[in-house]
């Protein structure tokens, strides 16, 4: 084995990916043009212990490289009558006595055997080498207001390339938002995406089908959380973001984190959580009942959720409105609260439009029905263009999850429908032929919630 091979840091996909997303990158900027980009700071969590470290999704979008302090550079070169693409990175040396301590690098030779970088240099030389590479560039894409510390360095640099053209030549007279170019270019996934949010999503629909299984009442919601995290651990993955375990009246706190209160007979418990793998999310929500059967309220709520996801997902076509899903649920689900008692028409709204129109329905579904899903959880990407909702495109991945949810407090409804609170989560996948649901090894019909669980209690 190569020696620097065994230092290297892990990652799932071929260099040939990230190399191909360069050159597309490239083919948008033009010549007498160069993009800086960085990853993500290390953040200090208590005292001398950090937060577990993530590279910043785009950087890592376009190098594959996950180690902290690093700069990457793409530019254009000639080559036989020709422009390719020129990629550099900045990055850690190789370090014996801090590698002891903080884990090993891949060092510039790294950076160029394993990573694909043409040349690689010390973190420590930015200073010296982003001038000159700014000196002869007309165009500089670049991410600014991200870290203000990052845009004054910025300045620094573009005011000794002036200092080095002093004798002739030209400095980047235009500073574009490489974002602009980038998260578009993340919004339609790739087929190496696509494999990798498929895995995601399997791996994140078992953790909550172990989760269904293992919940028994009393049980606290971090007990349950910790079912999640083994599965995800178990097979690689890191958990997205911050899971939600909540069980009751919890389940109606659209972010509750906490998960630290008993889980109810009774009740039933809403979880949202999904892994990470490979820097890409999964996001999934399943509601069911803890002691494993629907009451007749939490019957006639969750299914009206379910229908509205199923007929939310089957609106997420080629050419439709991005907005159009959110709109086929919001409409499934005001009928149904009519029908349930729960809205009424009236003078002042006296069929379903006018209620939409008038938001009535928000009292009880206070949130969209997704948003975009890859690499971060509300993932980039311009949900309008010229002020139109974007129709929706192959290789897009956003998410489906309708859900209803009557405060403990409310007392305009009947005791018996307060505090249930439901969501329904799926991540979808614009195909040709309609949508492909990446989450789907996940039950979600009643029957088979109450079937699966009864199966896991009897083991």
């Amino acid at each position: 084995m190569n020696q620097l091979a065994a230092f290297a840091p892990t990652t799932h996909s071929l260099p040939s990916v990230y190399a191909e997303r360069r050159t597309r990158l490239l083919a948008q900027m033009g010549e007498d043009s160069i993009a800086l980009i960085t990853t993500s700071p290390t953040h200090i969590r208590n005292r001398d212990a950090e937060y577990r470290f993530r590279a910043d999704s785009s950087f890592y979008y376009l190098t594959g490289f996950a180690e902290p302090e690093a700069l990457a550079f793409i530019q254009p070169k000639k080559s036989n009558n020709q422009i390719d693409v020129e990629y550099g990175l900045f990055c850690r040396e190789r370090n014996r006595e801090r590698e002891i301590w903080d884990g090993l690098r891949a060092g510039t030779a790294g950076a160029v055997e394993t990573f694909g970088a043409e040349v690689a240099y010390r973190i420590e030389e930015l200073d010296d080498w982003i001038p000159r590479l700014l000196a002869g560039k007309k165009r500089l894409y670049v991410r600014l207001g991200n870290d203000s510390d990052f845009d004054l360095k910025i300045s620094q640099w573009l005011k000794n390339a002036v200092s080095i053209q002093r004798q002739g030549g030209s400095v980047p007279v235009e500073i574009i938002q490489l974002d602009s170019l980038l998260d578009e270019m993340r919004l339609i996934k790739d087929e190496h995406e696509i494999n990798t949010m498929r895995s995601v999503g399997q791996i994140s629909a078992q953790a909550h089908i172990r989760a269904m299984q293992n919940v028994r009442p009393n049980m606290m919601e971090y007990a349950l959380e910790a079912e999640l995290l083994y599965e995800f651990t178990r097979n690689g993955c890191q958990t997205a973001y911050n899971s939600i375990v909540g069980g009751g009246a919890n389940g109606c706190i659209l972010h509750y984190v906490e998960n630290n209160a008993p889980l109810k007979n009774g009740d039933l418990v809403l979880i949202d959580a999904g892994g990470e793998l490979d820097h890409y999310a999964a996001d999934i929500t399943r509601t069911f009942p803890v002691n494993g059967v629907f009451s007749p309220e939490q019957k006639a709520l969750y299914q009206l959720v379910l229908d509205a996801q199923l007929a939310a997902i089957d609106a997420v076509k080629v050419g439709a409105s991005c907005k159009y899903y959110d709109a086929v649920a919001v409409r499934v689900l005001a009928e149904g609260l009519v029908r349930l008692g729960l809205l009424q028409l009236d003078e002042k709204h006296p069929d379903i439009d006018a209620l939409i129109q008038a938001g009535m329905h928000r009292r009880f579904y206070m949130h969209g029905t997704g948003h975009w899903l890859g690499m971060d959880v509300h993932d980039v990407g311009a949900y309008k263009i010229a002020n139109e909702w974007r129709p929706l495109e192959v290789g897009m991945v956003l998410t489906v999850e309708p859900g209803l949810y009557v405060a403990p407090d409310d007392e305009t409804v009947e005791a018996r429908w307060r505090g249930i609170g439901i969501r329904i989560e799926d991540d979808v996948l614009v195909t040709a032929t309609g949508p492909e649901v990446l989450t789907c090894d996940v039950p979600k019909e009643i029957s088979e919630i109450e079937q699966l669980m009864q199966k896991g209690r009897a083991a």
